[in-house]
């Protein structure tokens, strides 16, 4: 009995030692950062942060004020680690990032390589890896951080749900997150893409807040194409056309909206319900092959022109020409992968390894070379379902 006693007790002691939040940070003590931004200043790293106002945020909800939501701190060091130090020489609290909603990388220092800045932050156990990443495309991501936008008042939170709804709607655009972007970099036989973001209008008024008092902002923060990397280097762009091809190639694609011309003028839109993509690598007689297979399903979204719509054979019509833009959009995406760029985004080393690792072993030490005069299959098949709640248009129906 004396034993169970002393036990209890000791169970008691340890879990009094042992609860609590020990580590517990107060809110008042942190500034809470949602977005970053990254440029490269000669041999120093130029960091810009940020840091949500919380009070100016809480006060938007019951009356006007003139402060802006978010405040920028900046640093310059020889690393990212020394710049965020540097920080706390003008940010009265420590900069906390477990919130982060986007990286933004400036388009310099992406062409000299974004290794040593990804280390960082996956060396960080504070910081989690969900945020999304993006280039920022012909200016600095300090640029585009200083920007006001309307609508959602903190910009960071701005670019994450605009990628993250664009990726699910839009084709040409992709959403990578930190251990995304890390796995594709790390993997042989892949080179990974970023989304890029583009300043819109007059960057300068964009800083202030008159941007959001205005029904057209003078200056926009607008989603670009798709980046190219080669290893940890921005090699170059993808345009919007070639992109699509990249999205399709890779699965990525879960809606999106595609024009068909009509054979009289005019045009049909269809809307994109659902794709799927199977990417296989085969090697016959020594030599790799790749084999593209894309099934698609769409409704029709609107009517452009006369075209008799309820008539099977129109819809026959429609999805082979639906088809025959799938395999162009591919096409085209992956000659600029192979000739101008020399890429392999598309990840066809790793199906290659996955059909036939004894000749990967091999083939891996002059991929390059193959990779550009790698053959590409594509088979799609393509479906519409449904021509909406109305069948021919009615537009062909109304009297000059």
């Amino acid at each position: 009995m004396k034993r169970l006693a002393f036990i209890l007790l000791f169970v008691l002691l340890i879990a009094l030692f042992t609860t609590g939040c020990w580590n517990r940070r107060e809110l008042n003590t942190l500034a809470i950062q949602l977005g970053t931004g990254i440029d490269k200043i000669g041999d120093q790293y130029k960091l810009s942060v940020q840091v949500v106002d919380p009070g100016e945020v809480a006060a938007a909800k019951s009356s006007s004020t003139e402060r802006s939501p978010v405040v920028m701190y900046k640093a310059t060091a020889p690393s990212l680690f020394e710049a965020y130090r540097t920080m706390t020489v003008n940010s009265p609290r420590k900069i906390y990032g477990s919130h982060i909603r986007v990286l933004i990388i400036g388009e310099s220092l992406a062409r000299d390589g974004i290794d040593k800045v990804l280390d960082l932050f996956s060396r960080d156990a504070e910081n989690r890896t969900d945020y999304y990443i993006m280039i920022a495309r012909g200016t600095t991501a300090e640029s585009v951080l200083k920007i006001l936008t309307p609508l959602e008042k903190i910009p960071a939170n701005k670019l994450f749900a605009s990628l993250d709804t664009s990726s699910k709607a839009w084709a040409p655009t992709t959403a990578f997150t930190l251990d995304k972007l890390i796995s594709q970099m790390v993997t042989e036989g892949q080179h990974p893409v970023l989304t890029g973001v583009i300043i819109k209008g007059e960057p300068k008024l964009g800083e202030t807040q008159t941007n959001i008092k205005q029904i057209e902002p003078s200056a926009t923060l607008t989603l670009s194409d798709l980046a190219v990397f080669k290893g940890p280097r921005l090699i170059g762009w993808l345009n919007r056309d070639e992109s699509k091809g990249y999205n399709i190639i890779m699965d990525n694609i879960r809606s999106t909206a595609s024009n068909i011309a009509c054979p009289n003028g005019g045009s049909i839109t269809l809307e994109l319900l659902r794709s799927k993509t199977k990417v296989k690598g085969k090697v016959i007689s020594g030599e790799p092959t790749i084999h593209v297979q894309v099934k698609t399903e769409a409704n029709i979204a609107e009517v452009n022109c006369k075209l008799d719509i309820q008539d099977p054979m129109t819809i026959k019509y429609l999805e082979n020409q639906a088809m025959q833009k799938t395999i162009d959009l591919m096409k085209k995406s992956v000659k600029t992968a192979q000739t101008r760029y020399n890429s392999d985004i598309f990840g066809f080393g790793q199906a290659i390894y996955r059909s036939d690792p004894k000749y990967w072993s091999t083939a891996s030490k002059h991929w390059e070379d193959l990779f550009s005069q790698l053959q590409v299959k594509y088979k799609v098949e393509f479906f519409i379902r449904r021509t909406g709640t109305t069948g021919n248009s009615f537009v062909q129906d109304i009297k000059g």
